[in-house]
């Protein structure tokens, strides 16, 4: 059987600290965590369940402070933990089964994270499968009869194991902060951190979030080598801060732009927003019809689905009472609409 250290690195989570490591104790047989600044009583509550306990000054950057504690381990493989996580009696015997038969030429195992919906930051769906277990140690290996390499991919191995996420509040201010942080120092963000940004935005951010990020996506679209993927994120981003601050000039220019290129869900999505909010509830459902039917969503899939099923739903209950004269047909659609809502 493999051995499993516990990794993590926390501040300031005594709300949720003691009810994760009770749910991962029995699996672990050592637990690293690694505190990065905590005022409250995480540390002592950490203290109750290891002696590996580290300290780190909070840099702003959380691969710095992953790679520190990573460090600190000793065990076959590693299990990365957040605080506000935890698994159940079922997942734990199927994990338990895991380090029983784990083959020693995996690397990596995915486990399914089931999010919480109304805390979601970069999360589009309910379950998704992540890397959650790394092998501590890598060997290096030889592949191919002819023309040898190493094999420099891991080798990923896709569990069933389901690891339940759940957070006490939405973390998306201090992501954000990190992204501004970044930028303010002059550095470019990857294509990988600019998607998450924007599907950040897109999913939990506020007007003042847009209005900060709005420079850096003003900025990308001057770039000439913008992937068509950023510059369609962008044009979300913008077009959702200009829709917010009534600014309707920049409003249609970005959506149009994004038209142009290839429509997407969110999109289609602020138009509809904005004939809603001027009252055109016709117009507004021939968008939402496009979000929810013509197009897809790039960024949040609640725009692809969710929000156009809801809004759908609305916009046939104002035309029922506009339009007396097929109040009944109006009123059909509305509750067709709510009832595919309800059963997502």
């Amino acid at each position: 059987m493999i051995t499993l250290s516990l990794c993590m690195i926390v501040k300031n989570e005594e709300a949720v600290l003691r009810r994760c490591l009770d749910s991962f104790r029995p699996l672990a047989d050592e637990i690293v965590i690694v505190d990065t600044g905590s005022t409250d009583a995480t540390k002592a509550i950490a203290e109750e369940y290891t002696d590996k306990l580290f300290d780190f000054a909070w840099t702003g950057d959380f691969s710095e402070a992953r790679n520190f504690a990573f460090s600190k381990c000793s065990c076959d493989y590693i299990y990365s933990a957040d605080a506000d996580e935890m698994i159940d009696a079922e997942n734990t015997e199927r994990f338990r089964s895991l380090k029983e038969a784990m083959l020693p030429e995996v690397e990596m195992v995915q486990m399914w994270y089931v999010n919480r919906h109304e805390f979601r930051t970069t999360d589009n769906f309910e379950k998704d499968l992540r890397p959650k277990l790394y092998k501590r140690l890598r060997s290096f290996t030889w592949i191919d009869p002819v023309h040898e390499s190493v094999r420099l991919d891991p080798l990923v191995f896709d569990s069933d194991i389901e690891i339940l996420h759940l957070p006490e509040s939405s973390h998306a201010g201090r992501d954000f902060s990190i992204f501004q942080k970044q930028l303010a120092a002059g550095k470019k963000l990857s294509a990988k951190l600019m998607h998450m940004y924007a599907t950040e935005l897109m999913l939990s951010g506020g007007e003042k979030d847009l209005a900060e990020a709005a420079p850096y996506f003003e900025m990308l679209l001057a770039q000439p080598d913008a992937s068509e993927d950023a510059r369609m994120e962008a044009y979300c981003i913008l077009a959702r801060h200009a829709g917010l601050t009534k600014d309707h000039d920049s409003f249609f220019k970005w959506c149009l732009k994004n038209v142009i290129m290839h429509p997407c869900a969110e999109i289609c999505c602020e138009l509809g927003r904005h004939y809603f909010e001027a009252g055109d509830f016709e117009e507004a459902s021939v968008w939402y019809i496009n979000a929810l039917e013509e197009t897809e969503a790039i960024l949040s899939a609640d725009h692809g689905e969710r929000i156009p099923l809801e809004m759908l739903a609305h916009c046939y209950e104002k035309l029922a009472g506009e339009h007396p004269e097929c109040r009944d047909a109006c009123l059909q659609l509305a509750a067709e609409y709510k009832g595919r809502l309800v059963s997502l």
